[in-house]
């Protein structure tokens, strides 16, 4: 079958994402048209020229939808949100059945990857032959969707015909709205993160000697603890802690940036993170422990282990879940300040770092997408009965 996905994250951002990789890795069996959605009225008229589609691969084309969305969460009444919404996913509808006249797609799945709002009539307006709602984050923990994204998201999860989440702890809460539901956890691009793969050093790391405790990703408040970051630092100036990627304005402030052993590289192309994973001697996930962090599945922790390098990381549902056997879990400053020096004491064990690797890559996204085909494959035999 075809497949439509409808998602939050452009396919243009800059960072690695896990509905790229999902989209490319179902292309290799399937048609794959990828919904550009409707821009913000700035971003709209500072972008001088409006693509239309561009083709990634024979069968992967992301779409653009060239006309804004209204800014439909400053609406202050319910049901004049509901109206202005409709109007967003009409016109992105109109874009999308375009789409599908131009490749001639007759039967399809639409996978609507946690696109809470310019997705909910979708089902309405497309009818696809199959509708899926993808979590993979809980969006509506952050501020900006708490008035109107809990209603959206219930709904969207009530009218699919399958749910999908990437991680146990999203698939429990959602059981109750719609018992079609199967976590797929994530992948890791195995051929780009490769433990056996040699990386010179990357030029910013080469005046900074080990040991090295190093995280790649986008360094957020929301999710990275900065002040426990900013005690264990303190607490281990013979340690050099590295931040690989792109700061928001909190930690761009934060009295981190004054510490003598805190480097911050700013963003890099996620083709050279595995050069900076292979030359850390320990990865990092310092997230803090909330609503948006606690069932979300850390992609990044993949990475650090099919790389080989022992990780220590906040102990939250899904790390003690999954990755608890291949990581050292910490919940305070005191026991960061252990996990660090119990994994860097692990740095030259070629058994541990074997293990490590063989863990990742049972988690390809291969092995992820092929949860949701089996997903369907139920679905289609269980609703011809």
């Amino acid at each position: 079958m075809d497949f439509i996905i409808t998602s939050l994250q452009s396919w243009d951002i800059e960072i690695g994402s896990t509905i790229k990789n999902t989209a490319m890795e179902i292309s290799k069996k399937n048609r794959v048209l990828y919904i550009n959605t409707p821009s913000s009225f700035t971003h709209w008229l500072r972008t001088p020229k409006k693509k239309t589609e561009v083709r990634v691969n024979d069968n992967l084309h992301i779409v653009y939808c060239n006309l804004p969305a209204l800014p439909v969460n400053s609406m202050p009444f319910k049901w004049l949100f509901n109206i202005a919404n409709y109007c967003n996913n009409y016109i992105l509808a109109r874009t999308i059945k375009k789409a599908i006249r131009n490749h001639q797609v007759k039967e399809y799945v639409h996978l609507i990857d946690t696109d809470i709002y310019r997705s909910r009539y979708l089902k309405q307006l497309l009818h696809p032959a199959l509708s899926i709602y993808y979590r993979r984050d809980y969006i509506i923990g952050v501020d900006y969707w708490r008035r109107y994204g809990p209603a959206c998201e219930q709904a969207l999860v009530r009218q699919a015909d399958i749910v999908i989440t990437n991680s146990s702890y999203f698939t429990e809460e959602l059981k109750p709205l719609n018992p079609n539901i199967y976590t797929t956890n994530t992948g890791v691009n195995l051929s780009l993160y490769d433990g056996n793969i040699l990386h010179d050093i990357p030029a910013d790391l080469k005046d900074i000697p080990s040991p090295r405790i190093g995280y790649t990703g986008a360094i957020i408040e929301r999710r990275l603890n900065a002040d426990l970051l900013y005690a264990v630092a303190q607490k281990l100036p013979q340690y050099n802690f590295i931040f690989v990627g792109p700061e928001d304005d909190f930690f761009a402030q934060h009295p981190l940036h004054t510490l003598k052993n805190t480097y911050f590289t700013g963003h890099r192309e996620v083709a050279e993170l595995p050069a900076y994973i292979q030359h850390f001697d320990v990865c990092l996930n310092p997230q803090k422990v909330n609503p948006i962090t606690e069932g979300n599945y850390p992609l990044k922790i993949d990475e650090y282990l099919a790389i080989g390098k022992p990780v220590v990381a906040t102990s939250t549902h899904t790390m003690r879940e999954v990755f608890a056997e291949y990581t050292h879990l910490a919940t305070d400053v005191d026991s960061y300040l252990y996990a660090i020096q119990k994994a860097l004491g692990e740095t030259e064990d070629a058994e541990l770092k074997n293990a490590r690797i063989a863990f990742a890559q049972t988690h390809s996204w291969a092995h992820s997408v092929e949860k949701i085909y089996k997903a369907i494959d139920i679905y289609k035999t269980t609703s011809k009965k």
